[in-house]
């Protein structure tokens, strides 16, 4: 077995984190999911959530992702997102702001795009709440 599972999340703006883990959570978009070292390969895509990385000495850490793929090999993971910053950076009132702003569009919206603007509502209000359980640990 191998002694840990390289991870490495990158956003466009910089190497968000790039460590060894036990385990690592991710959003993907039929689900969370789970990697630990020896995984089979797999490349997916992810939704808006929350990754988990437990790392092989420490505490666990959090971190944010709006979107991207997750690519695991022989050599690791690697997250490649849209966005992604660690939860202590997370814009809560930023999120906030999103809500109100696509609840505003669903409410103006014609009937052929309101099943669109409720599935952006409900994924925006799906995350602020996900965001609330955190503590220090991933809930799912």
């Amino acid at each position: 077995m191998a002694e840990g599972l390289k991870i490495e999340i990158v956003s466009p703006e910089r190497l968000v984190l790039s460590e060894t883990a036990v385990s690592v959570t991710a959003p993907g978009t039929e689900g969370y999911f789970t990697v630990m070292p020896d995984h089979a390969p797999f490349m997916t895509t992810l939704r808006s959530g929350f990754i988990t990385v437990t790392p092989v000495t420490g505490k666990a850490s959090i971190y944010f992702v709006r979107g991207g793929f997750a690519d695991v090999s022989p050599s690791g993971l690697t997250i490649l997102a849209e966005e992604s910053v660690p939860f202590s950076e997370f814009d809560h009132e930023g999120l906030k702001t999103q809500i109100a702003a696509a609840q505003e569009t669903l409410k103006n919206a014609k009937v052929e795009e309101m099943t669109f603007a409720q599935e952006i509502v409900t994924g925006l209000v799906n995350l602020a709440a996900e965001a609330a359980q955190l503590n220090g640990t991933h809930i799912h």
